[in-house]
């Protein structure tokens, strides 16, 4: 009994200290799952916690339960739009980029740590996935508005090459373990069951998830765990009949995040502190896996794997990979460099302690160095390389908070809260007067921390803070009313993204007229803004067109259509 509560309180312990060194990740710019190590590393055998934990079984059975719920998540905070934007080029990161990392790594790896060609491609598949969740909560801390295509890609190839990697791993692992090795055909009829049947199961797990919620009455609290044990029976049923449980618990989280279900808030409210428990449970148990002292003795050589990993093996990945597609240079850069090896690495490492492989222990420790590393190496750079290479944009919306809100009888409403800036065009403006999209009501008025009764509300000021009920389908619209376009950007923002705002009907030809432009193959009244459309058919925010030494610059986007165009001039 006193073993039983001493394990609780230290787990309580555990999660508690890792939940309040997240307040740290702003100040320091770090990614949350390396202060979740941290924390587990401190508490192991060579840690001030002195906790002797070697169940690789144990820790392999938590983590990829906790790895199914975050892929869950993940799937039902992806959007459709993003997959429309950048889907083909991610799935080809998360299948040919994996299998070139794989060999680019695992060639480097048998010659330098003297294993043979299988033993070798076996650590390179169990580092060859990325994980952007890192990635993205650091974007947001530092305020940095990524390119769509290149969020979108990073965002779909995070959720989509786990799969990939366990697919590799468990095949070469078995070559390792079995008497005989198999053919290609075996290998390629194993992937097809595999992706073909998680794809199958997910989908049809998502369907059958969003009938059963809308169609059951159930206690409001039971919905979010409705969803939650079918996510996690989607991945358990899979697997069992030997797909891919990765794959289809990401689909089946996808499908359901972009159908309007029952309960949609508490849903999504109760999956992100599930997440949050199963992310930080997952890393501290990892960490505590580890032997710092065990890793250390092989830094010098596990360092070199990591500068292979990441100046060449993901940069000739990704160029490859991303080759047939719309993607520049500077994009393509930024895609190799956010190649941060997260949780996957560590979790697939156990795998060949679990079937009792030669060198085990040594493909564990090199994982874990090759995690740390990057999270340490990458985790601090992403955001400032976002910059450096200029594939941000600039904010357009005044929105500060979003939420979705559940009505009786009604689905999809949410209530979005905007902030009138000084330079906002609704300034002076009276509420129960502006052009609203159809659906939307004004709720409340805050002025100076007080909320204020309507008849009291009179016109708009600065710094006002205004809540609207409206419908999902039309919040993109309101944002266009209340963007703060009209906030001067600033002499950095200027440089990067162009001077001058251009007319979007203006004649291509005046503007080449105008700044003594040579640009050849222009069509008769054709205006700047088909000009950018028939060089780069499917534009977003961001993007660059060169118009001899000047760019247009796309700066705004408004319901898949080019808003705002800007001209920048040679620096």
């Amino acid at each position: 009994m006193d073993f039983t509560n001493q394990l609780i309180l230290g787990s309580g312990i555990l999660f508690l200290l890792s939940i309040l060194a997240t307040l740290l990740t702003p100040r320091l710019g770090v990614p949350l799952l390396l202060l979740f190590l941290i924390v587990g590393m401190l508490a192991g055998v060579d840690g001030p916690g002195g906790i002797p934990f070697s169940d690789f079984r144990l820790a392999n059975l938590l983590a990829t339960l906790a790895l199914a719920v975050i892929l869950f998540d993940g799937g039902m905070r992806t959007s459709f739009a993003s997959f429309r934007v950048a889907m083909r080029p991610a799935l080809t990161l998360a299948t040919v980029g994996v299998i070139i990392t794989t060999g680019i790594v695992g060639a480097y790896a048998a010659w330098l740590l003297d294993l043979n060609w299988i033993q070798g491609l076996l650590l390179g598949a169990i580092v060859g996935s990325t994980d952007a969740a890192a990635v993205f909560s650091l974007l947001q801390t530092n305020a940095v508005s990524l390119n769509r295509r290149v969020a979108s890609a990073l965002e779909i190839e995070s959720g989509t090459n786990d799969p990939m990697a366990v697919f590799l791993t468990i095949s070469l692992l078995g070559m390792l373990t079995a008497p005989e090795l198999p053919s290609a055909v075996d290998l390629l009829l194993f992937f097809i069951w595999q992706m073909g049947l998680g794809g199958v199961l997910g989908w049809l797990g998502g369907q059958a998830l969003v009938r059963g919620i809308n169609r059951l009455e159930l206690a409001e609290s039971l919905y979010p765990l409705l969803a939650l044990c079918g996510g996690i029976l989607v991945y358990g049923l899979t697997s069992v009949l030997g797909g891919s449980g990765l794959l289809a618990v990401y689909i089946a989280g996808l499908v359901m995040g972009n159908r309007r279900i029952r309960s949609a808030t508490g849903i999504r409210r109760f999956h992100d502190g599930v997440a949050w428990l199963s992310q930080i449970g997952m890393f501290v148990v990892l960490g505590m896996l580890a032997n710092p002292s065990q890793v250390w003795t092989l830094a010098p050589k596990a360092a070199s794997i990591v500068l292979v990993l990441l100046l060449l093996a993901r940069p000739i990945a990704v160029f490859a990979s991303l080759l047939p597609f719309r993607f520049t240079f500077r994009e393509q850069l930024y895609i190799a460099w956010v190649g941060l090896r997260g949780s996957v690495p560590i979790v697939l490492a156990t795998y060949p302690a679990l079937a009792g492989a030669e060198n085990a222990a040594l493909y564990f420790n090199v994982a874990f160095f090759i995690v740390l590393t990057s999270l340490v190496i990458q985790g601090w750079t992403v955001a400032p390389m976002a910059r450096l290479l200029g594939i941000t944009v600039p904010a357009s919306t005044a929105q500060v908070h979003r939420m979705e809100f559940d009505l009786p009888g009604q689905r999809g409403y949410e209530i979005a809260s905007y902030r009138l800036s000084q330079n906002s065009r609704l300034v002076g403006k009276v509420p129960d007067r502006l052009r609203l999209p159809r659906s939307a009501r004004v709720i409340s008025l805050a002025r100076r921390g007080k909320m204020l009764t309507q008849p009291s509300w009179g016109a708009m000021r600065t710094g006002d803070y205004i809540s609207l009920l409206v419908h999902q389908d039309e919040v993109d619209e309101l944002d266009g009313l209340f963007r703060a376009e009209d906030q001067p950007m600033s002499a950095a923002e200027v440089k990067r993204f162009g001077e001058f705002v251009l007319d979007n009907s203006a004649p291509i030809q005046a503007v080449a007229d105008v700044y003594g432009l040579e640009l050849p193959n222009l069509r008769d009244g054709e205006t700047v803004v088909d000009y950018f459309e028939r060089h780069i058919p499917t534009p977003v925010a961001g993007d660059r067109l060169r118009l001899g030494e000047c760019q247009l610059v796309v700066t705004r986007m408004d319901n898949g259509q080019i808003a705002e165009l800007r001209l920048r001039l040679p620096h």
